[in-house]
């Protein structure tokens, strides 16, 4: 089964083997608004953690996807360039931006569980 952790960033990174799906949690995506446009990473891509992974803009505002962990991006969610408000619609399933190669999984211990972000999300 895949474990799921975020960062405080609301990023989430959803870990199966080396390779990690990374998206915008609920809570994220529900105070963006509607998406209207992702700007995605290349394939191929290294990405460091805390770095621009992806950008999201909304009605309200542009905001930028971090990379939660470290690693080489080797998928992207291309259907959101066509369909971005599946991001509102499916955050953390048909929502997600990409998905990346994990270079150090000691970095995942950073992240919060799902109890702990839900805790996290509450005291905001």
């Amino acid at each position: 089964m895949a474990e799921t952790r975020y960062s405080k960033d609301h990023e989430y990174i959803r870990i199966e083997g080396d390779v990690g799906t990374v998206g915008i949690s609920d809570y994220a995506q529900g105070q963006l608004g509607d998406v209207v446009f992702v700007e995605l990473p290349s394939v191929g891509k290294a990405l460091s953690k805390g770095g621009e992974a992806a950008v999201v803009e909304s009605v309200k505002a542009a905001s930028e996807v971090y990379a939660p962990v470290s690693g080489e991006v080797v998928e992207v969610n291309g259907e959101l360039e066509a369909a971005p408000g599946t991001v509102n619609e499916d955050p953390a399933g048909k929502g997600w931006f990409l998905k990346i190669r994990i270079k150090d999984k000691a970095e995942l211990d950073a992240l919060m569980g799902e109890a702990e972000y839900q805790d996290y999300v509450k005291s905001l």
